[in-house]
């Protein structure tokens, strides 16, 4: 069943296609819902039933959209109850999705180099919006996406083929979807996993951007999803490298669909500072206007 309410939310059944574990109880979903696949765009989130015996919805980011199939991929890790009744969700189970919502990215011709970084959680966003930058149909983009974790990543990683002027040596590690894509990608974290550069991803995204020459910055906005210290981090790099950053925030949501304003944040306007929903004014801001 699939269904549009007060003329903007999408409201559908959707099956289990499958459920793939990784390691630290991490799980990518894959729900058949033509609906949603239909609209969605990178940074936009579902908010959906974990069980039937549990009313409170969770919003997930979508991590990657088949229009064409009617697929979505959501990527989560095991929190509460919630999400762990999610995790026992089987092929042919259907999940009620209310979805896409939210403001998406939104990449700029003027800044053909987009830097995309993903934190934890915050990874999924930027696949999805990697995916589309590489199926421009003019080729004007050049992604490049760093990502961290301080847990095993949510895939198997792999020595990268493609080099990246500019990377601290060593640093080789990379997601080995990215790379079929031709989109090249490196990994951050403190836990030492191999191949990853040894610190925090917005670390890793600044000794690359102090690479760059002056004409080289002018091509490069930012793009960003994780914890919140991390994006805070990734707006002190735009001030610092003077480059545009869009951030998608993370909050708790209630409703997730701008009725009950339980994830309102504090927003910079020209009219001066505002209280925006993070649900359907957000959850992409301009990281200046935020942080």
């Amino acid at each position: 069943m699939s269904r549009d309410t007060r003329g903007t939310l999408h409201l559908e059944d959707a099956r289990v296609v499958r459920q793939s574990a990784y390691a630290a109880e991490q799980f990518v979903l894959r729900l058949a819902a033509p609906g949603c696949a239909a609209r969605a765009e990178p940074g936009t989130f579902v908010h959906l039933t974990c069980d039937p015996a549990i009313p409170m919805r969770r919003p997930l980011s979508i991590m990657r959209a088949d229009p064409q199939a009617g697929w979505i991929d959501v990527l989560y890790k095991v929190v509460g109850p919630g999400l762990r009744a999610l995790s026992a969700r089987t092929s042919g189970d259907t999940v009620s999705v209310i979805g896409p919502i939210g403001h998406p990215f939104t990449a700029h011709p003027a800044r053909p180099r987009p830097v995309l970084i993903g934190g934890g959680v915050g990874i999924p966003p930027m696949i999805f919006l990697a995916e589309r930058l590489r199926a421009d149909p003019h080729r004007h983009y050049h992604p490049l996406v760093l990502m961290g974790s301080e847990i095993p990543f949510p895939f198997q990683p792999r020595p990268s083929t493609l080099v990246i002027a500019g990377m601290p040596a060593g640093t080789i590690a990379c997601m080995p979807l990215l790379e079929e894509w031709d989109v090249p990608s490196r990994l951050a974290s403190r836990a030492g996993f191999p191949g990853c550069f040894d610190g925090y991803v917005t670390e890793l995204a600044s000794e690359w951007l102090g690479s760059l020459d002056a004409a080289a910055l002018a091509e490069v906005e930012l793009f960003a999803c994780g914890p919140t210290p991390m994006l805070a981090a990734a707006a002190q790099l735009a001030r610092r490298y003077g480059v545009p950053c869009q951030v998608s925030l993370e909050e708790f949501m209630a409703c997730g669909v701008g009725g009950c304003a339980g994830c309102a944040v504090r927003v910079r306007t020209a009219e001066g500072d505002a209280m925006k929903r993070v649900c359907v004014d957000g959850p992409v801001f301009d990281a200046l206007q935020v942080f």
